[in-house]
């Protein structure tokens, strides 16, 4: 948690400089060791007790300096000092989709817009307030209208990789103590939902132990305030306002429990009136036959005894399951351990934080068969996209690198943007040169759904592309989601042997899951990739894992399960 929180001090004390106008150069230098510390897999707090801060790139002594200041205090007096210079409201208008920091200055200076409210004010009662700054005119009143509509409405639940940070180091706390013995996050995270509203944590142990346990977990690292501490509940508020519920079970509820507490709600219904039709009883202690207990100490006896299979947690969302698990039909669901490569990663060529070889390496180490470095093409300016004379250069080089290990396939490839039109950023020529091209919606994500469906198929029908990146640009909690038709678009997918991707990022998972059980029934092949763009992002494979089982997936739907030889297949028919 401190590492993630520091992070975002450090994003935010970069954005609040912008704001002010101060150096360029500080700005990058707060930005880039807000990258560092995020993707840097060991803890802030380790690094600094051993004295190995300025061994992370980006890390200086003035930095280094910063984070110690941070872990004493709980604060940065630089970050406190900038936040004092503008207006309390101001800096919330960063997480507006369509506002950057110097936006954000212009609307402060210019028409002395100062929050949120005030923003939604003039756009609805005072349009030509806003018209006068510059850079700002309707389409783009319109969109930020639209950004505003969509944050109201994601209301308090955040991302899943970030609730997944705080569930872990919670967990980690609760099965410190001792007489915890078995700890799991249940709950939403659970079963994979790309949001989380509370944290659920379970601990089985006894009744003896399980106050010591609820104590320790009310004073665990991050918790800003204990809302109840009981003999066996306690919740939690963790610094940015989520809260997490603990409950201590014994070992005979333990499976009961964590049924119960997994849900869905929906799901749980189901299970509830299966049980009375069987005159029996279910509920978070265990599943009773009168006073008699017939299960409990673990899940899958909970299902069993309602002669049902066990139905995985990223499935119980009442869209079918029990009556899948009720006549044998569940599916296989895809496991992590069936994926053999990673089709979409970036490098220092683009806007990636490692080399060909890093990356290469990387992939090897987490024992991948295959594998595709996809920079960015060239109208992605910000990013450093590509042009055709350098993109054909760094294929060149990705082979050349490639070459030299014979236990990992490594092609050359390019992610392209798929204009509003449908047409690609790059020659088709030089596409055709390539082994491996996702084709990606980066801009005019406002489209219709009709307009959008048509400009994805455009690309798929190119007869260039392997794979649909992001297939609905969405970024979850920032930006909405492109409208788009999923049966059309897996239908020409099928056709044309082109690939739609479910991106790993915890900000993305896109295609969604409801799209990918969709896309899969109508014939499409769905191809998992984590869009990394360093080493660490590779570890974000799971989400996507995740995401596929809550759409139903198997390895069998899925392009990069594949061994080597029938991925090569696939390919060469492509």
């Amino acid at each position: 948690m401190r590492n993630k929180a520091l992070a975002a001090i450090f994003t935010s004390i970069a954005d609040l400089m912008e704001i002010l106008g101060e150096d360029r150069f500080r700005i990058n230098s707060y930005r880039k060791a807000a990258r560092a510390i995020e993707n840097t897999t060991e803890s802030i707090v380790t690094l600094t007790e051993q004295g190995r801060l300025q061994e992370i790139a980006g890390i200086g002594k003035s930095i280094a300096a910063k984070i110690e200041e941070f872990l004493k205090t709980g604060k940065v007096e630089l970050h406190e000092q900038l936040m004092g210079k503008l207006p309390p409201s101001l800096p919330a208008l960063l997480n507006v989709a369509g506002l950057g920091p110097k936006t954000v200055a212009k609307l402060w200076r210019q028409a002395n817009v100062t929050s949120r409210e005030e923003l939604l004010e003039a756009m609805e009662t005072q349009p030509e307030r806003l018209t006068t700054v510059e850079g700002i005119g309707p389409k783009k009143i319109r969109q930020l209208w639209m950004s505003l509509q969509f944050l109201a409405g994601a209301g308090e639940r955040i991302r899943l990789g970030e609730a997944d940070i705080l569930a872990s180091s919670l967990v980690d706390a609760v099965a410190a103590t001792k007489g915890a013995r078995r700890v799991t996050v249940a709950g939403s995270i659970r079963r994979g939902k790309e949001t989380i509203g509370d944290i659920d944590i379970l601990c089985q142990a006894s009744k003896a132990t399980a106050p010591k346990i609820i104590a320790a977990f009310a004073s665990a690292d991050g918790v800003k305030q204990v809302r109840a501490k009981g003999d066996t509940k306690g919740s939690v508020l963790l610094d940015g306002d989520v809260q997490v519920d603990l409950r201590v079970v014994e070992k005979e509820s333990f499976g009961a429990a964590l049924a119960y507490f997994t849900g869905s709600k929906e799901h749980n219904i189901h299970l509830r009136e299966l049980a009375i039709k069987k005159g029996l009883k279910l509920n978070e202690y265990g599943l009773f036959d009168g006073d008699k207990q017939v299960a409990g100490p673990d899940e899958q006896g909970v299902y069993e005894a309602l002669a049902l299979a066990f139905v995985p947690p990223e499935l119980r969302e009442d869209r079918g399951e029990i009556a899948a698990a009720m006549s044998g039909e569940l599916p296989k669901l895809v496991e992590s351990g069936n994926i053999r490569g990673d089709m979409h990663m970036h490098t220092t060529a683009s806007d990636g934080e490692n080399s060909i070889v890093e990356m290469i390496e990387a992939c090897r180490s987490r024992g991948y068969k295959y594998m595709a470095i996809c920079d960015h093409s060239k109208s992605q300016v910000q990013a450093n996209g590509l042009d055709e004379k350098r993109l054909a250069k760094h294929a060149a080089a990705i082979r050349a690198a490639g070459a030299k290990y014979d236990d990992i396939i490594v092609l050359a490839g390019v992610e392209v943007d798929i204009f509003k039109d449908g047409s690609l950023d790059l020659e088709a020529n030089s596409l055709g040169e390539l082994d491996f091209v996702v084709a990606s919606p980066h801009s005019a994500l406002k489209m219709s759904g009709p307009e959008a469906t048509e400009r994805l198929i455009c690309a798929i029908q190119s007869g260039r592309v392997h794979c649909i990146g992001h297939p609905t640009g969405r970024l979850i909690n920032s930006r909405p989601a492109m409208e788009i038709d999923i049966e059309k678009l897996a239908v020409a997918a099928a056709k044309h042997n082109v690939a739609l991707e479910i991106n790993s990022h915890y900000m993305r998972l896109d295609l969604r899951d409801i799209h990918v059980r969709a896309a899969i029934a109508a014939g499409a092949k769905i191809i998992i990739n984590t869009d990394a763009h360093s080493t660490a992002d590779l570890d974000l494979m799971h989400y996507g894992v995740t995401t596929a089982r809550r759409g139903w997936a198997e390895a069998k739907d899925i392009i990069n399960t594949f061994t080597p030889q029938k991925f090569n297949k696939w390919l060469a028919a492509r």
